[in-house]
Order: structure tokens, then sequence, then C-alpha cells
């Protein structure tokens, strides 16, 4: 039976979603059927006509390329740094709306809350 690490495979998600469009139209395909379509290297080679050392290959290539680029370009890791801080303030409006505060500061903070949620959602 197959481990499977589910933080393994969403971070290979997020680096396909992030950098995929950065691979060939025939990475993109092969890749993003292993990924997103959780196929076998048997069912990609049969898909995409090739061996199934070939589908190994690909998929090799395309984690090590896609590593690379998040390497040299950290989008992935700035994109968790403000999902983690738009969630701490969004944490901190609730703790503050909890409190005895004006209308007014009360309504900012929904406000604040609106965006951050939305930002949230978004990503």
């Amino acid at each position: 039976m197959k481990n499977i690490n589910i933080n393994n495979i969403f971070e290979k998600s997020l680096l396909y979603d992030f950098y995929g469009p950065l691979l060939t139209d025939h990475q993109r395909e092969v890749y993003g059927d292993y990924i997103q379509n959780d196929l076998s290297l048997t069912e990609l080679a049969g898909l995409h006509g090739i061996s199934r050392q070939g589908a190994y290959d690909m998929v090799k290539r395309c984690e090590r390329l896609l590593s690379d680029y998040e390497d040299r370009l950290h989008l992935v890791g700035q994109f968790r740094r403000v999902k983690k801080m738009v969630a701490q303030i969004r944490s901190r409006a609730d703790e503050i709306k909890t409190q005895e505060i004006s209308t007014e500061v009360g309504s900012n903070i929904e406000k604040i809350m609106e965006i951050t949620d939305a930002i949230l959602e978004e990503y």
C-alpha cells in the first residue's frame, strides 16, 4: 500500500499552481494529470503515449523544476507569510470585537474583518 503524505501532495499542488505556467505544454499536461487527477505512472504513460519510465522521469523533472522556481522566486513562501499575517489581523480584530467598544470602532472592526475574510477566501 502506498504511503500518502497529504502535506507533500499539498506542497506539490501549490508549486504547480504557482509555477505550472512556466512548464512546457507537455510537462504541464503530464504533471497536471499526476497532481490534480491523481493518476498513477502507468495511467500517465497510457494516456500520454509514453513509457512508464518516461512518465516517472517527467514527474521527477517537473518536481525539480517547480522546486527550483520556488528556490529562486519564493512566491509560495511569500503567499504563506501574507496569508498567515492576514489571519493574525483577522484574529486580533475578532478579539477586539468582543470587547466593549464604541459603535464607530465596532464598525471599523467589522470592515477590517470583511476585508481579511475576502483576502483569506481568495487565497
